[in-house]
């Protein structure tokens, strides 16, 4: 009985629970340190602010993924342009590949502030690792260790309940808000949203819905059959919400922390995750240093293959490619390569002298930026009856979508608009 209960788990909580963990990058983390950091509990409330959205856009890429059985690109590619397919292609490679050099420097990093070293040879250690296990590991068995890696972001969790915090005011902070219009705060509230509501996000999880269809019993779109298919609905949609709110759940204590702690104590400015749990080390003590820091080390480990998986998706749909996890190397060599490339010149990047807070804000931001004609596309898809068949989205979800696509690009021209005047 045990076990069949542990398998129905297993089954409701898939793609979207690792989607969601992965979003808590080391990247997302420093985002959302400097958050802390800087603006102490004023910025909490972006958290509950972005938790509906984000399942609302992840819920639309999910659907596009098993109902049609194709990634969002292969998709996208029918209705536009191919050179709208490869502006948008562009930019998401761009973006995934400045993430993966911002989490590779900050894993790198912070096993070095652990154990000593150097950070450099660390992260290629990560880099080379995480290639290895795509390549070698297929989907079926590769698929339960990304699960079971979302566990170590309970340990944000625990740093909260190992420092001193003022509930009532972080509380009342959070629910109650003062907004700011300087460039600072608004490039902040992009980089927390862009790093929250990330484009390789919603490719990852449509593509994954595809992987999961292709090794379940009915391996045929949703689109494709005459009758049925609710309960694979309602699954995408427990397994959705859940890992959203799981993500923004991790993301509110992770600013709490540095908040009670950094920003209490006159630190205002994080560089890099890894400069987080350094700080933290003389304020809160040897045990919250190493729970973040095992935390960065943890997530990277989870978030490099999605940003370097979502990448190599995206561009093998758009040129026919065989696009899959469950492949062996000789069969879809041109998928594997671009995860490879992805990942290496990643880690190249972050050999760079550019300035790691810059890089990590920045590609928070860009994330922002190209999110909003990707969810755009996207929202075309999802509500085209055509495509979708009797799967396309309901009333209530297209409107909360083109909602959340309206509100990153009202936030973009927010920061564009401030830094012009600054």
């Amino acid at each position: 009985m045990a076990k069949r209960s542990k398998n129905i788990v297993l089954r409701l909580l898939g793609p979207g629970l690792v989607t969601g963990a992965a979003d808590d990058d080391p990247s997302g983390i420093a985002t959302y340190s400097q958050a802390g950091a800087h603006f102490g509990y004023g910025l909490l409330w972006i958290v509950f602010f972005t938790t509906p959205f984000m399942i609302a856009i992840q819920l639309v890429s999910a659907h596009i993924g098993r109902v049609t059985g194709k990634g969002i690109i292969a998709n996208v590619k029918q209705f536009y342009p191919r050179a709208l397919v490869l502006a948008l292609l562009f930019l998401l490679v761009a973006a995934n590949t400045i993430n993966i050099a911002a989490d590779l420097a900050a894993m790198g990093e912070a096993l070095a502030l652990v154990i000593g070293g150097g950070a450099h040879q660390y992260a290629l250690i990560f880099a080379v690792g995480s290639v290895l296990l795509q390549v070698f590991i297929p989907y079926r068995r590769y698929a339960p260790i990304l699960k079971c890696m979302t566990l170590v972001l309970f340990f944000y969790v625990l740093t909260a309940f190992t420092v001193q915090i003022p509930w009532t005011q972080a509380l009342l902070a959070a629910i109650w808000p003062k907004p700011s219009l300087s460039p600072d705060y608004l490039l902040m509230v992009v980089a927390v949203v862009g790093t929250t509501i990330s484009p390789y996000l919603f490719f990852w999880q449509a593509s994954q819905e595809v992987e999961e269809m292709n090794r379940g019993m009915a391996r045929r779109p949703l689109n494709a059959l005459v009758h049925g298919g609710k309960p694979e609905m309602d699954r995408i949609a427990i397994d959705t919400t859940a890992g959203m709110i799981f993500s923004n759940l991790i993301a509110f204590f992770i600013i709490l922390t540095t908040a009670a702690t950094l920003n209490a104590n006159g630190i205002t400015e994080i560089k890099t995750a890894a400069e987080a749990a350094e700080a933290l080390r003389p304020i809160a003590g040897s045990l919250t240093f190493a729970l973040f820091s095992a935390g960065i080390i943890g997530t990277g480990l989870l978030a490099i293959p999605v940003l370097a998986g979502s990448t190599a998706y995206g561009v093998a749909e758009v040129f026919g490619w065989k696009a899959t996890l469950e492949a062996k190397a000789n069969e879809a060599a041109g998928f594997y390569a671009v995860v490879a490339v992805a990942t290496l010149v990643g880690f190249a990047l972050s050999l760079t002298p550019i300035e790691p807070f810059k890089m990590l804000i920045w590609s928070a931001v860009l994330n922002g930026i190209v999110a909003v004609p990707i969810m755009a596309v996207m929202m075309v898809v999802a509500t085209n009856k055509q495509v979708m068949s009797r799967f396309s989205v309901r009333a209530s979800l297209a409107v909360c979508g083109w909602l959340t696509t309206a509100l990153m690009g009202a936030a973009v021209i927010a920061l564009l608009w401030s830094l012009a005047r600054a």
